[in-house]
């Protein structure tokens, strides 16, 4: 059987690569070729694999790194950030979807154990799928990407109550009360264990590794810790799944986080794509064919009914109408943990095989359909605000206050309050900038105006949001948000409504910058390209190339549009004349020991020039700098001298700064 696993895993890995290159082709998403090929390969297909439970073996580790490295990536300080979004926008969405699907079901004659089984089930969306999408689109930190990412958190810690329910509700629990009781106490002991690992347990065991400075023990300690926890929390009776997540947040919290996840990041792939095959595995073609109507038309319910919920759950917590769209859309599909769900079902007898295959295959369906969707997103919520709807609808139900104009004139307005947004504001008011922030987290905007800052709730690709910020008067307008299809709307907008305010706009992506020129930006600022310029503008710096020089190269790249940067073949001009000043000179410090022979003498009497070819530049004494020092000055010990020369002379001059005085002891 080891060796049939090998063929197996070689089958796989095989024709995945042959359908994903297929797919790239066409422009088809990975998820969608790996559901593909696990469909061609399994038994309901040509067959070709043998050893079904080992590769759903394999699958169940891809969900436990999956977990994993989740939980590395979003600690629980960023966790607290998003709180919101995970506690009362989770809950909302599973409970809204979980009570209609129930009642549906209900209608339908179904018995009510079964009604809330299924709608365990179908309140769950795919946290693989959407956080991969949302991570490839650059939209994490965007409004609706928090709060996507808020509510894909909570239905995966939701799933633990889900599955200690399951035996409940088949009535195969047993003692279920005095289980129940005790499995809680058990939770109650490994979120102990979490807090205790987290603050002084893991770092010291990671601290105690990292000081043999060897990959390999590290990367099998991070291992270890991940299956270790997930192991626990099975022991307990929770899902392996919680117990990787878990296992994330403790290390997320340590300053080896970011090792540990690239270690783990090609592990995860690897057997994250085994778990998306291993899905198209269970699904028997034959029912699909057998009522394909049928199975698309509970798909499309499905959907719609997520997508729907989801949307209002969103607007209420306070989001205008495209954010809620958006987060409905992501969130519109059936997830990998509904899978997991559903074979504790069909365990205890809550699934038959035919109502197990029909859910496969809707799910499936709609995790197929997701890509595509989220791609589209931005145009459905586009098209969706061009109809005639009620403004409060648009702009969301705003818990704080009415928008009121601005009365400013002349002024800057600063669409988004992240990092960008914030140092912008900062800037603005220490200059004494007049500026109005628009922004559309309604909890920043009222902790915002609770300190008198100047920011005004809206979606800014409204153009009544505009107009509220008194876009007709304002000088510059600075877009800082992460959300390039907002961005483009926003930059259309603005030029549309103020032909002459000099728009200035951020964005993540070197390809957007073109379309967004076109749209009538005055500047777009990429920011992996000013990333580095600022680098090697150091870099320039500490070869001593002249700052006036510097500068010129810095405007000439800007000026064109960084297209030195875009163009691996052209040459700037000001590269081809910039040469590296002095290189084998070097600029270093050396401290006057106490009894070294320079302590008392000046430099006229030292000869450093003279004698060595060392230049003293300057000379920092108690916390001062004298800069140009006259060769009369007598030097003192600990002074710290400022010498330029080569190498190999400041290195004899640093040792004779050291050395005791002639006649001393030594």
């Amino acid at each position: 059987m080891e060796i049939q696993l090998l063929i197996d895993t070689v089958i796989i890995f095989g024709l995945a690569i042959a359908v994903l290159l297929i797919c790239h082709r066409l422009r088809v998403p990975v998820i969608v070729g790996l559901l593909f090929t696990g469909i061609l390969v399994g038994p309901f297909g040509f067959g070709l694999v043998k050893a079904v439970t080992e590769v759903e073996l394999l699958a169940e580790i891809g969900i436990v790194l999956l977990l994993f490295t989740i939980g590395i990536e979003f600690s629980v300080k960023r966790l607290l950030q998003i709180k919101k979004a995970v506690l009362m926008g989770g809950s909302l969405q599973v409970f809204l979807t979980f009570l209609a699907t129930m009642l549906i079901t209900t209608l339908f004659g179904m018995a009510l154990n079964k009604a809330i089984f299924i709608g365990f089930l179908v309140a769950l969306s795919s946290t693989a799928i959407v956080l991969k999408m949302i991570q490839e689109r650059a939209e994490v930190d965007s409004p609706h990407g928090r709060t996507t990412l808020g509510i894909l958190i909570f239905q995966d810690i939701i799933i633990v109550p889900m599955i200690l329910i399951t035996p409940v509700l088949a009535g195969t629990a047993g003692h279920g009360g005095e289980s129940v009781f005790v499995l809680l106490l058990k939770a109650i002991g490994i979120i102990l264990f979490v807090i205790v690992s987290t603050k002084w347990l893991v770092p010291w065991v990671l601290y105690q590794v990292t000081k043999t400075r060897n990959q390999e023990v590290f990367l099998l300690s991070v291992v270890v810790i991940c299956l270790g926890v997930a192991l626990l929390t099975a022991e307990a009776g929770l899902s392996l799944a919680l117990g990787a997540f878990l296992a994330g947040l403790i290390i997320s919290e340590s300053e080896y986080s970011h090792q540990a996840l690239g270690n783990i990041l090609p592990f995860r792939d690897v057997f994250t794509s085994i778990f998306f095959v291993s899905i198209g595995m269970l699904l028997d073609v034959g029912i699909v064919f057998q009522q394909p109507m049928l199975i698309v038309s509970i798909a499309l319910g499905i959907m719609g009914l997520k997508f729907t919920l989801a949307s209002f759950a969103t607007a209420l917590l306070g989001f205008p109408l495209r954010t809620s769209i958006l987060v409905g859309l992501a969130l519109s599909q059936v997830g990998e943990f509904s899978f997991i769900l559903s074979r504790t079902g069909v365990e205890h007898g809550l699934l038959t095989d035919n109502v197990y295959q029909m859910f496969l295959a809707v799910s499936i369906l709609s995790m197929a359909a997701t890509p595509f969707i989220i791609k589209l997103a931005p145009r459905i919520a586009d098209r969706v605000l061009r109809l005639p709807l009620p403004h409060r609808v648009k702009v969301g139900l705003y818990p704080i206050a009415k928008i009121k104009t601005t009365a400013l004139n002349d002024h800057l307005i600063i669409i988004g309050y992240g990092v960008n947004g914030r140092n912008m504001a900062r800037a603005a008011r220490m200059t004494g900038i007049p500026y109005a922030i628009v922004e559309m987290n309604p909890d920043t905007v009222r902790s915002e105006q609770a300190l008198g800052r100047p920011i005004y709730y809206g979606d800014a690709t409204q153009a009544a949001v505009l107009q509220h910020a008194n876009i007709v008067d304002a000088r510059i307008v600075v877009t800082a948000i992460n959300d390039p299809a907002s961005t483009r709307r926003i930059t259309e907008n603005v030029r549309r409504l103020n032909s002459t305010v000099h728009l200035i706009v951020r964005s993540r992506y070197v390809q957007e910058m073109k379309p967004l020129y076109e749209l009538g930006a005055n500047e777009v600022i990429p920011e992996e390209f000013e990333t580095s310029v600022e680098i090697f503008t150091r870099v320039l710096a500490k070869y001593l190339i002249p700052k006036t020089e510097i500068e010129t190269l810095v405007g000439e790249i800007r000026s064109d549009g960084y297209e030195m940067f875009r163009s691996l073949f052209e040459e700037s001009s000001s590269f081809s004349e910039l040469n590296i000043q002095l290189p084998d000179v070097e600029i270093s410090t050396l401290r006057v020991a106490e009894r070294s022979c320079f302590a008392g003498r000046s430099l006229a009497e030292i000869e450093l020039r003279k004698k060595y070819g060392v230049t003293v530049l300057a000379i920092r004494r108690d916390s001062q700098d004298i800069s140009n020092p006259n060769v009369t000055l007598p030097l003192r010990a600990n002074d710290i001298l400022i010498v330029l020369g080569a190498p190999d002379r400041v290195a004899k001059v640093a040792g004779l700064s050291q050395n005791p005085r002639e006649g001393d002891a030594t």
